[in-house]
């Protein structure tokens, strides 16, 4: 009896094999998969600009936040999340900002001072630019791997 009992939940087991992963609808390839990111190196103050498709933002999880302006002893200061600086090897600062939906340009900034989690900054982007704060590193690395052909 366990034998025929073992049997037949073993057969309904293979039965239901080719029906797993039926749930999701199979998601095509297309040419956003194979190009996912540009990039345009610049001259001046902003070197490197990243155009991304939309399903490149979305798997990089790219969020943004607006700089706005402080006044610090006196002084207007831009201010953006510490999050958003990120440091190249010589100890420059940058940050990536956001002018349309998909675009990053890297701009380099000078931090004055940090506190509590933001960077006050002598030079940088105007109140309500958007900096990237979340994904920065990976736009980075996307920066310096991707070679244009």
């Amino acid at each position: 009896m366990k034998r025929g009992i073992r049997w037949a939940l073993g057969a309904g087991l293979l039965a239901s094999m080719p029906l797993v992963g039926c749930g999701k609808e199979a998601v095509p390839v297309t040419e956003e998969d194979h190009k996912p990111a540009k990039v345009e190196h610049l001259r001046g103050p902003e070197p490197a600009r990243i155009t991304l498709t939309s399903r490149a933002v979305m798997r990089l999880g790219i969020q943004t936040a607006p700089a706005r302006d402080e006044v610090v002893e006196g002084t207007v200061r831009a201010v953006v999340p510490y999050s958003a600086v990120l440091y190249d090897t010589g100890g420059g600062t940058w940050l990536y900002t956001n002018p349309s939906p998909g675009v990053y340009v890297r701009r380099q900034v000078t931090v004055d001072r940090i506190r509590v989690g933001q960077a006050f900054l002598l030079e940088g982007p105007k109140a309500g630019t958007a900096v990237v704060v979340v994904g920065a590193a990976e736009l980075f690395g996307s920066e310096t791997e991707f070679e244009e052909e």
